[in-house]
């Protein structure tokens, strides 16, 4: 590298650092600024910070609010108790999904003539500030600050929801999603259970190299990372815990030395295990509905184990050593074995159950 390059690379540098300052000054200031607001109306910070975002104009839910705030879920419904109480916030159902309640900034909200004129103030400087921009930088501003409050968002969620000496460690917002889809492709190793209590969309600890994940519309993707090119097995271990309050679908993907499904408390839509591995094992919920359950690719041992009395249809495609259904016990079975609990065909709670692989043992019983 020449003697420019370097001196160009490290006045980049500089530059960041420089820019990463300010811009850690600026969100400083912003919070000392709604310490001033609260302190002129007598209000507590969070409540400013509340009554701020929904004065942009549009309801929002409690989680939401929670997301922005970097509060609880219990800590903004107090705070909402609290605001409607005295007159500043209300509540109502959302008529386009009657699950969600809406918190919207009450038209007769009392003393918020003072808290409105001390915002209108910065919006006016925030306007004069930006008056010499032409509209190419304004549009750059609005990305940055969109992606810096993204960022921020991800880094409050993870400060509220890990612990300090947390490793390897992937979780998301749930917001207002209604259901999820966890996909896991190409790990040794994969634990999956129901999250009691958690207030996240998922959180997934990691061992090892850490996989690439993903979260999106509430698909939740997790994928042995690369190496060269190639997948890296060599460490590729997770544990995730799924929200118990939204129904999901699982799909695992490119088998591994052990998949390990505890899903008790869950409400599963659906599950699909696909290329196999050497140790299968899932406990089920109890159904909610008619629950698909579709296992292929091979593996040494598949357990599937469901609550009593759930209704169950088995359809081995594949062929095993050794097969138990329930208080039956066969040995060498061929493919294309149909078989099913007392009353399955009319249950509406059930599980349709397909193994298509080939195992040494298959046992598909009740707890």
């Amino acid at each position: 590298m020449s003697s420019g390059s370097q001196r160009s690379e490290e006045q980049r540098a500089t530059a960041r650092k420089n820019l990463a300052r300010a811009f850690r000054q600026f969100a400083g200031l912003s919070a000392s600024f709604f310490r001033a607001a609260a302190a002129r109306t007598g209000m507590t910070v969070t409540d400013v910070q509340v009554l701020d975002i929904l004065a942009e104009g549009s309801p929002m839910t409690a989680g939401q609010l929670a997301d922005l705030t970097g509060l609880t879920t219990g800590a903004i419904t107090g705070m909402l108790n609290r605001l409607e109480k005295s007159g500043h916030v209300s509540r109502e159902r959302d008529p386009e999904d009657g699950r969600r309640v809406l918190v919207r900034l009450a038209a007769d909200a009392n003393d918020m003539r003072e808290l409105n004129a001390t915002f209108a103030s910065v919006a006016q400087g925030w306007d004069e500030l930006t008056a010499g921009y032409d509209d190419e930088q304004i549009a750059f501003l609005q990305e940055f600050l969109k992606r810096s409050n993204a960022l921020s968002q991800w880094e409050i969620l993870r400060l509220r929801e890990a612990p300090e000496d947390e490793q390897g460690m992937a979780l998301a917002s749930l917001g207002d999603l209604t259901s999820g889809h966890l996909v896991v492709a190409s790990l040794s190793q994969v634990t999956v259970r129901a999250g009691a209590g958690l207030t996240t969309l998922y959180q997934a600890r990691f061992e090892g190299s850490t996989p690439a994940v993903t979260s999106k519309d509430g698909v939740v993707t997790i994928r042995s990372p690369r190496l060269w090119g190639m997948l890296d097995w060599r460490t590729s271990t997770a544990e995730v815990a799924l929200n118990p309050g939204i129904p999901w679908r699982i799909s695992i993907q490119g088998g591994g030395s052990m998949i390990d499904a505890h899903l008790d408390g869950l409400d599963l839509t659906e599950l699909e295990v696909t290329g196999g591995g050497s140790m299968l094992r899932l406990e089920l919920p109890a159904p909610s509905g008619v629950v698909p359950v579709r296992i292929s690719g091979g593996g040494s041992v598949i357990s599937v184990q469901r609550p009593a009395g759930s209704a169950v249809r088995l359809h081995l495609k594949g062929r095993a050593s050794a097969f138990v259904f329930d208080d039956q016990k066969f040995f060498d079975m061929g493919a294309d074995v149909r078989l099913q609990s007392p009353g399955a065909d009319t249950a509406t709670q059930r599980y349709d159950i397909e193994v298509a692989s080939s195992a040494s043992m298959v046992t598909i019983m009740t707890a």
